[in-house]
């Protein structure tokens, strides 16, 4: 037990430090788009708009941004100043401190970070939840009924749903359930225990968009599996269709449902752009969102590197997840 525990360890920071160039690649990438590609003369042309474009409003507006130093040395600063007071020690690897700096409008991002963190996560968190068991659920009835008229029914339902616009989910529950029925509110938030009615009508739209193309996935996944020999074995065994499902096919089809998985953890932080700009939840979505409308490079910036810093720590889970999932799997 305690050699797996150090072995579990060693596994874990191994897999840190490979995230480490990851970073360092996405941190230089970012750069490079936001200051060498777009240039300051750029960022300022599209923040003041054509009408109040003239080189001393560019100069001032580089200025007041501190966009005016050189990008990796100065050499008219002695010491470490030749390398901190440069753009890419202030607005690169500072993000590595988490210090994001303040937004064009002078508000500290960190501090709108962690105030729309709690409204994105107080959706996005159900809805991951939510959809994952309904998801499941509905691919397991369905692979009970293999083959059958119902089947096929269901397939031809995901693909339908699949087809479907994701805007119109929302339109069609906002003026249906909201509007017309009166059931929800149309839109807002509320950070008490009321909020919770601000949050049924997304939730239920997010889960339901989603089960075509996520059910089918799992219908494939699970069909593939039952017909491998282990599961055939199992039925010439006489041990039930259910008891199949539930202690043979879907245990061996986690690291596949597991890395799927991983590539919704930054969402759940970072919010929903179209969700929560239609329903007006103030989270890091619509965060997002309002900052490209307002050229606000800034917030721009911290919200790309943040969406790395959690993808890479989904994939750090997910490996870790897949020697507890499957236990062939080996710490290496």
């Amino acid at each position: 037990m305690l050699r797996r525990d150090k072995n579990m360890f060693s596994y874990i920071i191994r897999r840190l430090c490979y995230a480490i160039p990851i970073l360092i690649g996405v941190n230089l990438l970012t750069f490079v788009l936001f200051f060498i590609v777009n240039t300051p003369e750029d960022m300022a042309t599209a923040h003041l708009g054509d009408k109040y474009v003239t080189e001393e409003a560019v100069q001032e507006w580089i200025a007041e941004k501190g966009y005016d130093q050189p990008l990796f040395f100065n050499g008219d600063a002695d010491g470490l100043g030749t390398l901190t007071d440069t753009i890419f020690f202030n607005k690169s690897l500072k993000l590595f401190a988490f210090d994001f700096g303040t937004s064009d409008a002078g508000r500290s991002i960190q501090s709108d970070v962690l105030d729309r963190m709690g409204p994105s996560l107080a959706l996005a968190l159900p809805t991951f939840f939510i959809g994952i068991f309904v998801n499941i659920s509905v691919a397991l009835m369905v692979l009970m009924f293999r083959g059958s008229s119902l089947d096929r029914f269901a397939v031809v339902v995901f693909v339908t749903l699949m087809s479907i616009s994701y805007l119109f989910y929302i339109i069609f529950g906002q003026y249906y359930m909201a509007k017309m029925s009166r059931l929800f509110p149309v839109s807002g938030f509320n950070d008490g225990i009321d909020g919770w009615r601000f949050l049924i009508l997304p939730i239920v739209i997010g889960v339901i968009s989603g089960i075509g193309a996520s059910a089918r996935w799992y219908r494939s996944l699970f069909i593939e599996v039952a017909g491998l020999d282990f599961a055939r074995t199992a039925r010439a065994k006489g041990v039930s269709e259910a008891g199949v499902l539930f202690r043979h096919i879907l245990p061996n089809t986690m690291l596949p449902i597991l890395t799927g998985v991983v590539v919704v953890i930054p969402v759940l932080f970072m919010g929903s752009l179209v969700m929560e700009s239609f329903f007006s939840i103030p989270g890091l979505g619509s965060y997002l969102l309002d900052a490209i409308r307002a050229q606000d490079f800034a917030i721009v910036r911290a919200m790309v590197f943040l969406g790395s810093v959690l993808y890479i720590i989904g994939l750090i889970l997910t490996d870790i997840s897949y020697t507890w999932a499957d236990p062939r799997v080996r710490l290496s």
